[in-house]
């Protein structure tokens, strides 16, 4: 059986989209290829080495047939530029170590961003007799430019170099958004171009009707409490005159979050912390409905969430802009408000009624995710391309 190797900065057991997706890619392909996966001691999102790997230089292990090379990185969460430089470059200079020791197989796939260390790997792996896949699931070094994290100066201007650079070497790109492929286009035509969405691979609940009561609308959001989120803005905001707000997760703003609920104890906002993921699936069919936010909008940007939340059968509000916007609209998920327009977002929110969160409209969501999620059928058509 061939080889393949996954290169990525988060993997299990660290939580979120990233980690998710590429866990799943490796399982997905681990029946057609020996499948190894480099990724850096488990971190995120705590900034901290998890407790189980503390005092480690590396690990390697094997789950499920997977064999997992684990690498010292400097983890930090600080938003001090140069400490978040540094713990960037750390797994780079763990990786560069890496591949001088270890035979490096003839396919990898690079997750990007984090842009240094995808840049590392493009170019210290780069061979007529290899394929590079990258995979491409936010644009940076632009969306780091949107979210006010960089400005429009010679890091900038370098890191557009080193993105430049990424997509030229790669003998096929996989682009979680057709904005993500259209942007590519303009810089290289060189490598293939694969449209492979976030779609989670979870079980099917079974929806059943809850009793309709008077009570407010039960609002939900699940997932990283950090800057792009803008939650802790959206808990300032909301009305709550027809709603109460629940939040699982955890980030940035968690104690601001927390000290908002012990402020305004008047105020039906409940946080709850971080869950597992199958324990917050099980959660999530307790609510009516859940918001999508993005602070601003980015551009080539589509939370997997969509994609998620529609297998679960749950009505969204979604609160981004961009080509997500597109997705719900197209397979009737929910509605939209504009990203930013909070007057909105709260008109939205009084004008839904417990009647338009049937069970027939939760069962509509669900069928769509499973005519046109499908995680399986992407991957086949994936392995194919690969």
């Amino acid at each position: 059986m061939n080889e393949l190797m996954i290169i990525t900065s988060y993997y299990p057991p660290e939580i979120g989209a990233a980690s998710n997706r590429i866990f799943h890619l490796a399982e997905g392909l681990k029946k057609d290829y020996n499948v190894s996966v480099v990724t850096p001691l488990p971190n995120y999102p705590t900034g901290k080495i998890f407790k189980d790997y503390k005092g480690k230089f590396s690990s390697k292990t094997e789950d499920s047939g997977i064999v997992i090379n684990r690498l010292w990185i400097y983890a930090s969460v600080s938003k001090n530029k140069f400490l978040r430089l540094f713990a960037m470059l750390s797994y780079s200079f763990s990786l560069m170590w890496f591949f001088l020791w270890h035979k490096i197989p003839n396919k990898v796939i690079v997750q990007s961003p984090p842009l240094l260390v995808s840049f590392t790997c493009m170019f210290f792996l780069k061979s007529k007799k290899r394929k590079l896949i990258l995979n491409v699931s936010d644009l940076w070094p632009s969306a780091g430019l949107e979210l006010g994290a960089l400005k429009d100066g010679f890091v900038y201007k370098t890191l557009k170099k080193l993105e430049a650079f990424n997509y030229k070497k790669a003998n096929l790109i996989l682009g979680q958004s057709n904005e993500i492929l259209s942007h590519i286009k303009t810089i290289t035509t060189k490598p293939e171009l694969f449209l492979y969405r976030n779609f989670p691979e979870i079980k099917y609940p079974k929806l059943i009707e809850k009793e309709s009561s008077p009570d407010k609308m039960k609002v939900v959001y699940a997932g990283l409490l950090g800057v792009a989120q803008g939650i802790y803005k959206l808990c300032n905001e909301v009305d709550y005159k027809s709603i109460e707000f629940h939040i699982y997760g955890s980030g940035a703003e968690e104690e601001a979050i927390k000290g908002l609920i012990e402020s305004k104890k008047d105020l039906p906002l409940y946080f709850h912390g971080r869950v597992n993921r199958e324990q917050l699936h099980k959660e999530l069919l307790n609510y009516d409905l859940t918001i999508i936010p993005l602070l601003n909008r980015i551009y080539g940007s589509v939370p997997s969430k969509l994609f998620e939340y529609a297998k679960l059968g749950l009505p969204m509000l979604y609160f981004g802009g961009g080509e997500g916007e597109d997705v719900i609209k197209k397979n009737k998920l929910g509605w939209i408000a504009k990203e930013g327009n909070y007057k909105e977002l709260n008109i939205i929110l009084n004008s839904i009624s417990k009647k338009d969160l049937s069970m027939d409209f939760k069962t509509n969501i669900q069928n769509t995710a499973r005519h046109h999620f499908d995680f399986k059928k992407q991957l086949e058509s994936l392995k194919k391309t690969l």
